[in-house]
């Protein structure tokens, strides 16, 4: 094991004992862009409901009570910085600026909103590693206005929430089925609040970690990922009552062929020896799985969880069906 000097006279450290850095990478991409919770709160214009003109809840205040929850019920005292990701902006103008030329209009006669948000808090003091990567617990949530039907009077507002942990060296989103709250629907930010913490507390956080261990003990030969991917690229042509009984893979095809060339080239989780795990083609998974846009991004990140679950389970039974075929090894 090679020692390395540091600067500081008479101390020297193990090699293995220093953490590197990976560079920052987002936890989302697909058609989204980066902005800061005082953009969202000073310059973004709240939509409201139009038949009786009330507001809706904010991205600013959806944030605001997720990170509120967060800290009372971790007792969080560190700074809780949300990472946000937003798409499909929606553009206005101020009314004395009616009939004025887009390009000649100034910064404060245009209004802008996001329909679709997507944050999480990254929580490094709750960490632990999983095979061989370092995994920090985060909490997060998607709001898609394009799901609120705005032309009516107010009425119970929709949000998805999620807890799990994001893999240090890619950024990639690990979240269990018990992790998530895909159809949150709320009146007030007081029940946001209060549904938060109830999914904190009912989620499973030592299950989770034991599910994505298993994952490492199982491996797909060449042929057999050979075999899996051209399944899962005629997975959406086959016939309605064929597919009912298969498991419902929710990957798209340019997400595949995403999964293909990661599994040649991926720095971190590409093959070795002709042979693949089922963490290294998980993380390939939630790899591709970036490109989905914000509002069906956490389903399909459960999904691609549920289904390595699944592909091991049939490689721990040494069972055989459409994904996998007949000649199963497991190492």
């Amino acid at each position: 094991m090679e020692l390395v000097t540091t600067r500081q006279e008479g101390i020297v450290v193990e090699e293995s004992q220093i953490v590197k850095s990976h560079p920052k990478r987002n936890f989302i991409e697909a058609n989204t862009i980066q902005v800061d919770i005082n953009h969202l709160k000073d310059e973004c214009i709240i939509p409201v409901f139009a038949k009786d003109n009330e507001t809706t809840i904010s991205h600013y205040q959806f944030i605001n009570t997720t990170k509120s929850a967060i800290k009372e019920i971790l007792d969080y005292q560190g700074d809780l910085i949300p990472d946000i990701r937003v798409s499909h902006i929606i553009k206005g103008r101020v009314p004395s600026a009616i009939g004025k030329p887009a390009k000649e209009l100034l910064e404060k006669e245009k209004t802008i909103y996001y329909e679709r948000m997507a944050f999480l808090f990254e929580i490094p003091q709750i960490s632990e590693e999983v095979n061989g990567n370092k995994l920090n617990l985060c909490i997060g949530g998607v709001r898609a206005y394009n799901q609120e039907n705005l032309f009516s009077k107010k009425s119970i507002e929709k949000f998805k929430v999620f807890i799990g942990f994001q893999n240090t060296i890619c950024t990639n989103l690990c979240i269990s089925t018990d992790g998530l709250l895909s159809d949150l629907r709320v009146s007030s930010v007081e029940e946001l609040k209060k549904s938060i913490i109830q999914l904190v507390n009912e989620y499973d956080r030592k299950e989770h970690l034991i599910e994505m261990k298993k994952l490492n003990d199982f491996y797909l030969s060449e042929s057999q990922f050979a075999h899996l991917i051209g399944k899962m690229k005629l997975f959406s042509h086959l016939e309605k009552g064929h597919k009912k009984t298969l498991f419902p893979l929710m990957i798209n095809d340019s997400q595949i062929n995403i999964i293909v060339k990661d599994y040649h080239f991926d720095k971190y989780f590409s093959k070795k020896d002709n042979k693949i795990s089922l963490w290294s083609l998980y993380n390939l998974f939630t790899e591709a799985n970036k490109s989905t846009y914000i509002d069906s991004n956490l389903e399909r990140n459960v999904n691609a969880c549920e289904f390595m679950k699944y592909i091991g389970n049939l490689l721990k039974n040494n069972h055989s069906n459409y994904f996998l075929h007949n000649n199963i090894i497991a190492f």
